[in-house]
């Protein structure tokens, strides 16, 4: 059985490579994007089994990305990860209808924590 395919979409390069070990030695094929074009460009090639999203992207925010993907049927069902520094400002609730599974706020999340929603998303 080949390992969950995740893409991180993180402007910081050194959170991104965080992400990417933590999630790597869990086990997980990570591929990663720096900006929302980069993104849809992956996505397109690999159909993640879960992204990893920063809200604030150079270029672009999160929201025009993830109004990208609800507008098709295959990706709208990508269980999608928010990882931001706006976590206090945003309801997850309110971002349910664009996939958004869980919220973690960057300026209290441990390691661990990104390897437990990705668990929690995955079927």
């Amino acid at each position: 059985m080949k390992p969950a395919s995740i893409l991180v979409v993180e402007d910081d390069n050194w959170l991104s490579e965080q992400y990417s070990r933590v999630l790597s030695n869990a086990g997980y094929l990570v591929h990663r994007a720096s900006n929302a074009l980069s993104a849809i460009e992956e996505i397109d090639d690999i159909n993640p089994d879960a992204i990893i999203l920063d809200v604030l992207l150079t270029g672009s925010t999160a929201f025009a990305l993830l109004h990208e993907l609800q507008s098709y049927g295959d990706t709208g069902g990508i269980p999608i990860i928010m990882c931001t520094n706006l976590a206090n400002e945003l309801k997850l609730e309110d971002l349910k209808p664009y996939g958004v599974k869980r919220i973690l706020d960057k300026t209290t999340m441990i390691p661990n924590d990104l390897t437990v929603s990705v668990r929690s998303v995955l079927p």
